[in-house]
């Protein structure tokens, strides 16, 4: 069997480090907001390239903080429009609901499946007030552009980044864009904690400040409390995972990408839609994510071989019970791409001969 993704496996790399900080922190008595979240947000903040990297508990937590600090700043108010891609993960979406604010959701590039410059700037109103572009899959986003747009509209830009850590263009990497991002570390992430994690990262002293806390009870002085704030927190735990897990991340992402190019260079069979993109060495990959008009079949004649695929996502979050009031709007390449999407396996311990039969039975599919 060819699976998915192996945690497992992954994680054996770095078992003795691992149970080693895992020791550390037993022994040191010292459980929450310690030391080892302290360091592992200055080495985040160092690789995405940032002046700040705030711990939480979880990826949605880490979008829903960033919009509630700047409500609490006042450069957002409730019923503000956010534009956002209509394929994301729920999660985006959640994060902007929850703020009471406005989500606007906006068609991606079906070869990208991210947002485009275009789909942006056509969808601002005197109502925008942010935009938050999601790195799906680990394909980052055309920032420059999405940036520029941000500038001449006056509009804040919350970078979705739970699917990129390490991607980048020109060498600024994702979480360095905008205003400000939200990571998840969830365990099957690229860089994935033993338990649920995120963080966020910006530039912004005042945020930073913000932020630290509101993810505290709103407070910065024990019993304290300036703002009706929440417990995110990042625990040591995690923190010390996640300090070994970044020193080997890299390492993986060059796994990811060398994968990827085998499966963009040498899977040729008509019946599979390959992403299109232009420079590959700037995504790190999260997920290999083709279309196919007879997915099901796919899936069915992969299964039989013992390959195990998934569907990111089988639902756009516009048909979700969920959000049961804009089950009328029609959005033509989402719900495109929802219904054709798969995913191959990708997982950075895969070795040559389980990527060549990947290979090898997508293009010896038929119908």
């Amino acid at each position: 069997m060819i699976p998915f993704l192996d945690l497992k496996k992954i994680n054996q790399q770095y078992a003795d480090e691992l149970k080693d900080a895992c020791s550390r922190v037993i022994d040191s008595g010292w459980y929450i907001m310690g030391n080892e979240l302290k360091e592992f947000e200055a080495e985040f903040a160092a690789y995405c390239g940032t002046k700040h990297a705030i711990g939480v508990a979880n990826g949605l937590d880490a979008l829903t903080l960033v919009l509630r600090a700047w409500k609490e700043m006042g450069k957002l108010t409730e019923g503000d429009e956010v534009i956002v891609p209509a394929n994301t993960y729920i999660a985006s979406i959640l994060a902007i609901t929850e703020n009471n604010l406005t989500p606007v959701l906006v068609e991606p590039s079906p070869d990208t499946y991210n947002l485009t410059k275009e789909g942006v700037e056509a969808a601002i109103t005197s109502k925008t007030k942010a935009i938050l572009p999601v790195h799906l899959y680990g394909l980052i986003s055309p920032m420059a552009e999405i940036m520029d747009l941000a500038k001449e509209h006056e509009l804040l830009v919350l970078e979705d980044c739970a699917q990129a850590h390490g991607a980048e263009i020109n060498n600024i990497k994702a979480g360095n864009w905008g205003d400000a991002a939200g990571f998840s570390f969830y365990p099957g992430k690229n860089l994935g904690a033993l338990g649920d994690a995120g963080a966020i990262t910006t530039n912004d002293n005042e945020l930073a400040q913000t932020l630290l806390a509101l993810r505290n009870y709103g407070s910065r002085t024990k019993y304290e409390n300036l703002y009706q704030g929440v417990n995110s927190r990042l625990d040591e735990i995690q923190a010390a995972m996640l300090s070994v897990k970044l020193k080997h991340l890299d390492a993986e992402t060059e796994c990811r990408r060398e994968i990827a190019k085998r499966y963009r260079t040498e899977i040729t069979n008509p019946l599979v839609i390959l992403p299109k993109l232009n420079d590959n060495l700037e995504h790190v990959w999260h997920l290999f994510v083709l279309r196919s008009e007879v997915r099901e079949e796919l899936q069915n004649w992969l299964e039989k071989h013992d390959v195990h695929t998934l569907i990111h996502y089988p639902i756009p979050p516009h048909k979700q019970q969920a959000y049961r009031d804009w089950r009328a709007i029609h959005l033509p390449i989402t719900e495109c791409i929802h219904e054709q999407v798969v995913s191959l396996p990708l997982c950075p311990t895969m070795n040559s001969q389980a990527v060549t039969r990947v290979i090898e039975l997508v293009n010896e599919f038929r119908v």
